[in-house]
């Protein structure tokens, strides 16, 4: 090595050649900074790196407090700044869990759950049917907001879906980032709804970016390129439940496991009046909203009592079951779960979908198909 030559990074180079960042609170500034550094497309991070060096010369007042910035970006910017900094101060306690991971059956290792106005995502882990954290991530949505209606409205969808395939970067533009993962919208419950559209998905950020305001998207939910490398490794196609929120409802354990347990009791009971051969008291626990493919509730019992006139026993056996409070509609929950059916003259097995919805003061199946 040369006489006079130095080994130190371009980084310290800076912070020996300027006396203010020798100092403490310069030292503190330049470590706040990291982010610059670390990703260079990093807006957010510039924008403060302006701020922070602008406030050694005098005061400010705002987040963009530099001149000459165009105030569109501006806005997009401090709503990223603003909403970054609300998760940070509003972190739910270490020991709640959201209300609407009933139960994960055995195969489903993971669950995401999106919280729109928070602009965040939570992972969260199988562990023994309960659900444990795991990691959170800031993520941006729909440019008109949640609860999405239609076709082009721009707005996330609410509601309990799953991860339906992984396009990997190479079929897809730059736009996406890394990676996209679609999701089931819109599933059972949205076309009851009367809700149509397609095309939601989780996916990456553009290369020239590394994140984009809160609200931004067509519907889709975006997250950083790195941050979405690193949630795809937990993602199974078809099993992880994706489930997005306007504003996440959290319970304690204790309210979470008498909540799940008060729920299975009225599946089990529907299963066991389904076995017990009195129809009308099967068909009790069926909405007068009910609907299945091709049928109503009328359609329905002619149906089944048709069928129980001709059985003289009936087994039925569930087993894999998933349970998930819907937090586009209180008191609406999602089963899934295989079901075995002998009788004296028919065997099966299915997997089997179901909407609860509370009214009238008892749980009823709104909707019920085989997936």
């Amino acid at each position: 090595m040369a006489a006079g030559s130095s080994n130190k990074s371009g980084r310290e180079a800076d912070v020996e050649a300027d006396p203010y960042l020798r100092s403490r609170r310069g030292h503190h500034l330049w470590s706040s900074l990291h982010p610059v550094t670390v990703r260079p497309n990093f807006r957010l991070a510039h924008l403060i790196k302006g701020d922070l060096l602008l406030a050694r010369t005098r005061p400010i007042n705002t987040i963009g407090a530099a001149p000459n910035v165009p105030e569109a970006h501006m806005e997009g910017l401090r709503a990223e700044a603003f909403a970054r900094l609300r998760a940070y101060r509003e972190r739910p306690p270490a020991d709640r869990v959201p209300r609407y991971l009933l139960q994960l059956r055995e195969d489903q290792k993971y669950a995401v759950v999106v919280d729109t106005r928070r602009s965040r995502l939570y992972l969260y882990q199988n562990d023994g049917g309960k659900p444990s954290f795991v990691a959170d991530y800031y993520v941006s949505s729909g440019k008109n907001g949640p609860l999405k209606v239609r076709e082009g409205d721009e707005k996330t969808p609410i509601g309990v879906y799953h991860v339906t395939a992984s396009l990997p970067r190479k079929e897809l533009s730059d736009f996406y980032g890394s990676g996209a993962f679609p999701i089931n919208y819109p599933n059972e419950w949205d076309r009851i709804q009367g809700r149509n559209g397609h095309g939601i998905w989780l996916h990456g950020t553009p290369s020239n970016t590394y994140s984009r305001p809160p609200r931004s998207s067509n519907g889709c939910v975006v997250l950083a390129n790195s941050d979405l490398d690193v949630l795809a490794r937990n993602l199974q196609i078809g099993v992880t439940p994706v489930i997005i929120s306007e504003d996440v409802e959290w319970l304690s354990p204790e309210e979470w496991a008498s909540e799940r347990t008060s729920f299975g009791k009225q599946l089990e009971q529907w299963r066991a009046d389904w076995e017990s051969l009195d129809t009308e008291r099967y068909l009790a626990h069926y909405s007068k909203n009910f609907s299945a493919p091709n049928q109503d509730l009328d359609s329905w019992s002619r149906h089944k009592r048709l069928v129980n006139g001709g059985k003289t026993w009936i087994n039925v056996k569930v087993s894999n079951l998933s349970m998930f409070r819907d937090p586009g509609r209180d008191g609406l929950v999602l089963v899934s779960f295989d079901q075995e059916y002998r009788s004296n003259n028919l065997s099966n097995t299915v997997k089997k979908r179901q909407y609860w919805l509370h009214e009238d003061g008892r749980w009823r199946i709104v909707y019920e198909g085989t997936v």
